[in-house]
This record gives structure tokens, C-alpha cells and sequence, in this order.
């Protein structure tokens, strides 16, 4: 019986139909799916992995009680159905959001907001509360700025051990502090580059703005690893780590990557300095700090 569909690029008319004509399915993947109406459910008790990548509006209902691994990358939608999804363990979320609704989110009190943007944005608060229950969650730049406008609904992830976040250096951090005291478990943060755009919501997660509250949401989070690929060696990272290491109460390693094909702005003297510096972050923590350089570029560096 089959257990793996994969969709990609076709119109489907029914998908309940399609989904009770194939009752030992565990794994359904949908690539740019056309769907005949608005509202979509999926519905199946067997379902284990579910990936869905679209770029039309489409509400998806789900009930998918079995479901392990869930990834979504879409448009935001005035709805989200969810159900039954008490046995996620991993999930991933990237929302495509236009740069327009980014600045109207940006706006003071969110006068510009209209009432389509504000619908769309605050139910992504059901989504995030319908994959609540996960041990790994990873937000893509987009979903992390969308949520700064869902922090008075944002749930708490009790089970939640790592989260991954990717950075944009166009997109803000306004919503990582309630997001990190809303992960009362989390053992290992995987922060895809500290770049981010710079915002008077910023929060005091990260140390862009002075004020005495700076790191609070820090220092109420368990995290014992952090890592950080994509490093590109600015004063700005450096800052951002220094600022970690201070205010991460039970922190015992960071792990900075820095890989060959990444936009980086260390040459010879550049890269001897950070060496210098995490060495002297490890001296004056507690902290194990790691700086990983792939082979190719660290043969670079030492021919020069």
C-alpha cells in the first residue's frame, strides 16, 4: 500500500477524497499545489510527515493525530484550522511575507495595519499554538518579525529542546524575547547568522539598544548550547557574542562557524583578531567557546 505521495505542480479538485482512498499514507508532500476553492482539509489518521511549500492563499484544516515532522512554507492566510497535532516533534515554519506588510507591522501602534494584515498576522498565533507540543522548531526570518505581533498569544513550548532561527539583516528581532521566556526547556539555540534589522521593538534579547533591562529575557533561559553558522566576522557579531555569554545564566558552549561560500569580511589580520577575542571570552567565562572554520578557508588563511 502506498505510504509516500508527492504532489508538485498539479491542480487537485478534492483532497479528501484523494486522502481516504489511501488509508496507510505516512508521508504527503504538496509543491505548488493549484486547489479548487479557498479551503483545504487534510484529514488522515496514518499521516507522519507532512510538507507543504505554497504560494497560493489557501485556510488548511488539518487533523493529523500521528503527525511527527511538519514543515510549511506559505503565504500568511486569514485562517488556521489545526488539530490533534499532540505528537509533533519537529516542525518548520517560513512565511512569505510581502515587504509592504513588514513596514505597516513596523508602524507606530501599527496605525498603517489593515484590518486583512492584522487578521492574517494574529492567526499565525493559532499555528504557532497548534505546534505547541514540538522538541524542535525551526522560524525563518519572516515568521519571527510576523510574531511580534502575536507575543500576547504566543503559547508556551514546554517540550520545546532546540530552536533554530535565520536571521535577515532586513527583518527584526522584535518578538525574541517572549519567545525565549516561552521555552522554559530549551537546551540548545541555533542562531542562522546575527544580522537583523534594527528596530525601536528590538527587545532587549540582543544589546542594539541600551537600557536597564537589557538581557532580562536572557537571563531567565536554560540554554546550555549555542551555535551560530554563517558567522561573518563584524564588530556586530562580536558584540552580539560577548552580550550572550553575559547574560546566558547556564550556558556551557558556543559553536561559531564560519564556512567558505558565506560572505565574511576576514582576511589575515581580521581573522587573528576574533581568534584573540574568543579566546579571551572563553578566559573571562565559564563558557567552552568554539570557532569552526571550514578546511577550504582555513588553507586560505594560513598560505597567506
Amino acid at each position: 500500500m502506498l505510504k509516500t505521495l508527492v504532489l508538485d505542480s498539479i491542480y487537485v479538485d478534492t483532497c479528501e477524497f484523494l486522502l481516504h482512498a489511501l488509508p496507510a499514507l505516512e508521508e504527503l508532500v504538496l509543491i505548488h499545489v493549484y486547489w479548487n476553492g479557498w479551503d483545504v482539509t487534510l484529514s488522515t489518521a496514518t499521516l507522519k510527515t507532512l510538507t507543504i511549500d505554497s504560494n497560493s492563499i489557501v485556510n488548511f484544516s488539518f487533523y493529523t493525530p500521528t503527525l511527527v515532522y511538519f514543515y510549511y512554507s506559505g503565504l500568511i492566510v486569514e485562517d488556521y484550522s489545526l488539530a490533534e497535532m499532540e505528537n509533533l516533534s519537529e516542525a518548520r515554519i517560513s512565511l512569505l511575507v510581502a515587504q509592504e506588510d513588514i513596514d505597516q507591522a513596523r508602524a507606530p501602534n501599527n496605525d498603517l495595519l489593515d484590518d486583512v494584515v492584522v487578521l492574517g498576522f494574529e492567526n499565525v498565533g493559532k499555528l504557532m499554538n497548534a505546534i505547541r507540543n514540538v522538541q524542535y522548531l525551526y522560524l525563518c526570518a519572516n515568521t519571527l518579525e510576523v510574531l511580534s505581533l502575536c507575543c500576547e498569544t504566543m503559547p508556551v513550548f514546554n517540550n520545546l529542546k532546540s530552536l533554530t532561527i535565520k536571521s535577515d539583516e532586513s527583518r527584526g528581532w522584535q518578538a525574541m524575547p517572549v519567545l525565549l521566556r516561552k521555552c522554559p526547556h530549551l537546551e540548545t539555540l541555533v542562531l542562522e547568522g546575527l544580522l537583523y534589522h534594527v528596530t525601536d521593538k528590538c527587545g532587549d534579547a540582543c544589546d542594539c539598544v541600551s537600557r536597564e533591562d537589557k538581557g532580562r529575557s536572557l537571563t531567565s533561559c536554560p540554554v546550555k548550547v549555542l551555535e551560530i553558522p554563517r558567522f561573518r566576522g563584524t564588530m556586530k557579531e562580536m558584540h552580539m557574542i560577548k552580550h550572550f555569554l553575559e547574560y546566558f545564566p547556564c550556558l556551557k558552549d558556543i559553536k561559531i562557524c564560519i564556512m567558505e561560500n558565506d560572505p565574511s569580511q576576514l582576511g589575515v589580520p581580521e581573522e587573528c583578531q576574533v581568534i584573540a577575542d574568543m579566546e579571551l571570552y572563553e578566559k573571562l567565562s565559564s563558557c567552552n567557546v568554539q570557532l569552526l572554520v571550514s578546511g577550504n578557508l582555513y588553507k586560505k588563511w594560513t598560505a597567506q
